[in-house]
């Protein structure tokens, strides 16, 4: 009897269709969408507990920020007018659709707070903004994370679990890292303790991710992914140390371990995104994991 035919792949050719995404405009909007959104939450606990040169910082780093994340955005799209059609309608079922929503609405909050941060004109409106800012900014930091988990792609989608808070760990690093850099050392201490607890988490969820991903997290042990991997964890650990034992005695110590967090959380989203485009290229990491989940589903007795 001739067993049954068990292929790995379509003729060794891709299954899925690799993403066309550029690695510079969708990886870069990634991690400054999140360095806003979470820069706007700490901008707000800033002002609330009277550290005005954080809160200042802050808020102009989540404009900063969310203003080139959507350059980027609008550079892979091709031409402006794509973003404003992809408004047209409101799916609550596509993360797509309500992460353009949620950039449209979080996007001139974040710039008006900005903007009566730097001039000190209208405050009260600067404040009004940056409450709302601060109220979508942990969605803006995390759903990306959503996004790409929300696809074929196996090394984003079987990490699908741990993805969105992943993001979220790594926005809050680079925010805090950011706050490290920017704000003078005796406003520093939320953005010490933002930047701690999002690296390590930032740390812990992304090792639990890879390894609870099966065939698909071999992506992140090879190739280009693996390089930004490494990258990621070591200056994610470095900026951790660093703000946990000297940024609060040394401004110094303060602007590297805030930099290091900075281009830790860089590299996590590049890390994630090779991970995505070496999987997509790799029929095995498309089919194997499918089969896997077919041989555990239940049979018709149960």
């Amino acid at each position: 009897m001739v067993p049954d035919a068990t292929p790995r792949s379509y003729y060794g050719l891709p299954v899925i269709s690799q993403p066309v995404w550029k690695s510079r405009d969708i990886a870069g909007y990634f991690f400054l969408g999140g360095l806003a959104g979470a820069s706007s939450t700490l901008a707000l606990g800033a002002q609330l507990t009277g550290r005005p040169g954080l809160a200042r910082s802050s808020r102009l780093a989540a404009a900063g920020a969310i203003g080139l994340s959507a350059a980027a955005l609008v550079h892979d799209l091709g031409r402006p007018e794509r973003f404003y059609n992809m408004l047209r309608v409101f799916k609550p079922t596509s993360p797509m659709s309500v992460g353009s929503w949620l950039l449209a609405a979080y996007g001139p909050m974040a710039v008006t707070a900005a903007g009566t941060a730097a001039t000190g004109l209208r405050p009260g409106l600067g404040t009004a903004a940056s409450a709302g800012a601060a109220l979508l900014g942990p969605a803006v930091a995390s759903y990306t994370g959503v996004l790409v988990s929300d696809t074929a792609v196996p090394a984003w989608h079987e990490g699908h679990r741990h993805m969105p808070y992943l993001f979220a760990s790594s926005a809050a690093s680079a925010a805090g890292g950011l706050g490290l850099v920017a704000a003078p050392r005796r406003d520093n201490g939320p953005a010490r303790r933002m930047g701690v607890a999002g690296a390590a988490g930032e740390l812990a969820l992304f090792r639990i991710m890879r390894q609870s991903m099966g065939r698909a997290g071999r992506a992140y042990t090879e190739g280009r992914a693996h390089r930004w991997t490494r990258r990621a964890e070591t200056l994610t650990l470095a900026g951790l140390v660093g703000a946990a034992v000297g940024a609060r005695r040394s401004r110094v110590a303060a602007a590297l371990s805030g930099s290091a967090l900075l281009a830790g959380s860089a590299c996590t989203r590049w890390a994630v995104f090779e991970a995505g485009l070496q999987s997509a290229r790799d029929p095995d990491d498309t089919v194997i994991p499918q089969r896997e989940r077919l041989r555990r589903r239940p049979g018709p007795d149960g």
